[in-house]
This record gives C-alpha cells, structure tokens and sequence, in this order.
C-alpha cells in the first residue's frame, strides 16, 4: 500500500453536496467539523507491501463508521460511497468516482481483527477530538455494560451434551473420516445424525436420564479413542486439539464424572448443583459452538452471550468557543457475559 494523503473534496462534490443539503448532514458534517480523522499512514502494518494496489484504508475506516450509523450492509454501504453525494463529499471523492466492491470492506475489517486493529475507529477519532478542545485530560467518566446476544440456541443441560458429541462428530468426519469410521458403529449415525435440538427429547425423566448416562459414555468413549490413536500414532496430535474435541474435553468436566462402584464396574454419573456442585458461570460453557459465551443475569436481564462495557465522557461544560461540550464514548470492551462489572474498572482507567 501506498499512503496518500487525505483527499481535499473536490469543488463540484462540494457544489452538488451544498446544493443537495443546505443545511448539511451526518456525512457532511463530519467532513466539515473533523476534517482528516482516519490517516492512510495510520494502517500501513495491516496490508502487505506486495502485491495490486490497496483502496485508501482511511477511506474504507470512514466507510466503515458512516456504515455503522445507518445499520447498512456491506453491499449496501458499497452503493452509498457510489451513488450518494454526502458520501462523496465526506470522503473527498469526484461525482463519477466507481467506489469499490463490496467485498472490500470485510476483507478490511478481517485485517483489523489479524492485526489487532480493532479499536483504530474510536482511538483515532478521540486523538482528534482531543486536538479540537472536545475532550480533556482529567474529566468525569461513567461506565456501564449491557449484554450482547450470542447467536445460539439456549440449550438446556441434556441438549448441550446430546449437541457436544454431535459437534464433535461432524468435527472429526471432516479432519479424519477414515479413522472415525473404524471407532463408531451405526447406532451412533441414527443417535447423531440430526441436531438435538431439533427432534423432542424423551418425556420421562428415566428415558431422559437413561439419555444422558448413554452422551456421557460415548462421550468418553469418543475422548479416549482420540487419545489413544495420538499416543498409538493413529492420528496426528493436533487431531485433539480441534475446537470441538476440547469443547467435548471442557464440557464433560462440567458435565460428568465417573467413579468405580463396590461391584468393580464403572459408573458413568451426571454431575447436579445441589450434590456435586457446578462451576460457577464465567467457566461453564453453554455451546460446543461458541467457547467465549456465557449465561449471565444482570438485573432484571438475562441472557447468553457476551458483555459490552461503555465508558462515557459526562463532564458539563463549554469549550474555547462557548460550545456546550459533547457526551463522547471514550472506551468499549468486550467481555465474556459473568465478567462483572467492577471486575473491570482497572483495566478500563
């Protein structure tokens, strides 16, 4: 990538935009009050130094929060950069300016996730708020958090382990289908072959639990045949280490244990709150799908997913012109839903 410097809006965009919007927009005034916020110099470490030419990344960054004001789609977002004049005249772009693919943007966004860049939007825009006057050192914040949805089924305990050994099987049908075939047999295909939260679970609590004794074991059975075929050199080692083998490792922790009865033989037991006692909600795992999610209540609010911490900028005051100072996000993080909320004052100041 080459830096460019940030583009001046040419003169007919500006005409047509003043034309269009006397009064201005969103776009327009973000043009017009900050200027440059989003430098291509900033995210030269995010693209490679070979290769066609890169788009603008402080245009795509710009692209990306005006997006995000109006809940567009990349497509969506792709069409405004070309066709609205606001748009345009934000980005510093000419009247018959093509844009660009659609799939530019998320190729975009995945090299700030690879490149740890995910904060850029809102450090660059506070560096230049703090340059304007808008905020200062030394100024009141609160913080608050709110939850985030994941996008799974709550499944209950039994639909969790059921869908665990499910997940895991799919999993290694695709890494190792020759080795998983000689370790199943067909009653696994018909007990598996469908999500368990699809069909009805059985009704009575002795066929519910005569279920749940039958995951556990295959479960087990499952985890040493993986364990044994990376010791025997039957499968490579990272055969293990898949994903859904260490939900199936993690969860049947929580899940189960076995113990060896007066008679000798093994007994596979479903471990209960009230007896055994479960690991508290920031370790439990609730999908064999999503490692980081967690169950979590605040309030009167409750859910399974993730945390969004918020802290706000609340000082009241005026700025060097009289202008009555704005209520600015200074920091989101994200963390898993029973992190509390004290737990993360420190790390946020």
């Amino acid at each position: 990538m080459e830096p460019l410097p940030w583009p001046e809006t040419p003169a007919l965009t500006v005409q047509v935009a003043r034309a269009s919007f006397p009064r201005g927009n969103l776009a327009m005034r973000i043009r017009d009050a900050l200027g440059k916020v989003y430098s291509d110099s900033r995210f030269v470490a995010v693209f490679a130094r070979s290769g066609r030419p890169a788009m603008s990344p402080g245009q795509l960054m710009m692209v990306t929060v005006l997006r995000f004001t109006e809940n567009l789609t990349d497509r969506q977002a792709a069409d405004a950069a070309r066709d609205r004049v606001s748009w345009k005249y934000a980005l510093g772009l000419e009247l018959d300016d093509p844009g660009f693919d659609a799939s530019v943007l998320s190729e975009f966004r995945s090299r700030l996730v690879t490149h740890d860049q995910t904060s850029a939007a809102l450090d660059l825009l506070l560096d230049k708020l703090f340059a304007l006057g808008l905020i200062a050192a030394g100024g009141k914040q609160r913080t608050d958090s709110t939850h985030v949805l994941a996008r799974i089924r709550v499944l209950n305990r039994l639909e969790l382990a059921g869908e665990t050994v499910r997940a895991a099987l799919e999993a290694l049908a695709v890494a190792a289908p020759a080795w998983l075939t000689r370790q199943i047999g067909a009653d696994w295909q018909t007990g598996y072959e469908a999500r368990v939260d699809g069909w009805r679970l059985p009704a009575s609590e002795a066929k519910r639990t005569a279920l749940a004794v039958r995951y556990g074991a295959d479960g087990y059975a499952l985890l040493e045949a993986i364990h044994g075929g990376v010791d025997a050199g039957e499968v490579p080692g990272w055969l293990a280490e898949l994903p859904a083998v260490e939900a199936l490792r993690r969860i049947w922790i929580q899940q189960y244990y076995r113990e060896v009865g007066i008679d000798g033989r093994e007994a596979i037991t479903r471990r209960e709150a009230s007896v055994h006692g479960l690991p508290p909600g920031l370790f439990r795992l609730i999908s064999p799908y999503y490692l980081d999610a967690r169950y979590s209540v605040k309030r009167d609010t409750r859910w399974a997913g993730y945390k969004v911490h918020v802290s706000e900028r609340c000082d009241a005051g005026f700025d060097e012109h009289g202008r009555d100072l704005p209520h600015v996000i200074t920091n989101v993080t994200t963390t898993q839903a029973a992190v509390p909320d004290q737990a993360m004052l420190e790390s946020i100041h």
